[in-house]
């Protein structure tokens, strides 16, 4: 079944289990596995993951479990330099991940495409501020799905200066495709961080949505954001912040899940190719700012 169907009964029953589950507490329990430093830990985990997922570790900077001090550190591995070339033209939006497009397209009447008959609401994805809402009003989004095989750090997706960031409590559903179709407004339910750009195109923001077994997110320029988790919004606001340019190292997924690219009316145009199912890799062109 492919990302664009609508949910069938199997993924109803396979989400079903998510719901009563404690999803901090079993990502926690994960974090703490995946950073255990006993080596033949470290190795199995490693090995049984590789084979498991056809995990491609040519571009890595690492290929067998010794050359990372723990699980974590091989989930969250860097690439060696120069296997992500950046787009020749200044104006493209570079993919910001190694994943999958789930969705993308405009924002009408304040709602985005989640999956074939699910949407979720542009205020409820930004912890529910009108005033944000309304700076990306009949925009435009993408949804990127990072698979467990995927490399799992996140990088900017053109030139910009962070200029705030929040963190909006939730729950840890899975992101795997068919819970995307089965559970109602999943993006907006789960635990993210809204990272807020200035670009020299205007601004745009760069959302990480957590997961179940996501131990924690963080920023480049903040570190660990989540956990805690906590039942409160937090944000943080920035003047002068440094710039990080186009691809660029923004975050990382630590265990992985979803990231979502926002831009406000009129600003860029997606590749005509930017279609559910299509596999990216990080720095190649997706679109470009107007």
């Amino acid at each position: 079944m492919s990302r664009d169907q609508p949910a069938g009964a199997m993924d109803r029953v396979k989400s079903l289990v998510l719901y009563p589950l404690p999803h901090h507490a079993v990502s926690r329990l994960v974090g703490r596995v995946t950073r255990m430093r006993t080596r033949w830990v470290r190795d199995v985990l490693i090995r049984t993951f590789v084979r498991a997922f056809g995990v491609d570790l040519a571009d890595a900077e690492g290929d067998v479990p010794g050359d990372w001090p723990d699980f974590n550190a091989f989930f969250t591995r860097a690439l060696r330099p120069g296997t992500r070339p950046l787009p020749d033209d200044g104006a493209a939006i570079a993919s910001p991940v190694d994943g999958t497009v789930s969705e993308a397209g405009h924002i009408a009447a304040g709602e985005l495409i989640q999956a074939k008959g699910q949407r979720f609401g542009l205020r409820a994805l930004l912890g529910g501020d009108a005033e944000l809402a309304e700076r990306f009003r009949d925009g435009a989004w993408a949804t990127l799905y990072l698979s467990p095989r995927d490399y799992h750090r996140v990088h900017m997706p053109g030139d910009g200066r962070p200029s705030a960031m929040i963190h909006v409590p939730g729950r840890l559903f899975s992101v795997a495709p068919h819970t995307v179709r089965a559970v109602p407004g999943l993006f907006a339910r789960n635990e993210r961080v809204v990272c807020l750009f200035d670009g020299a195109d205007g601004p745009f923001a760069v959302i990480l949505v957590g997961a179940i077994c996501v131990a924690s997110i963080e920023t480049v320029w903040h570190g660990v954001v989540t956990p805690p988790a906590g039942r409160r919004v937090r944000a943080w606001h920035y003047r002068n912040a440094a710039l990080l340019e186009r691809g660029a190292e923004m975050g990382r997924f630590n265990m992985g899940s979803t990231a979502i690219l926002l831009y406000p009316r009129g600003r860029v145009d997606w590749a005509t190719d930017l279609r559910p199912g299509r596999h990216l890799r990080m720095g190649e062109a997706i679109g470009r700012h107007l």
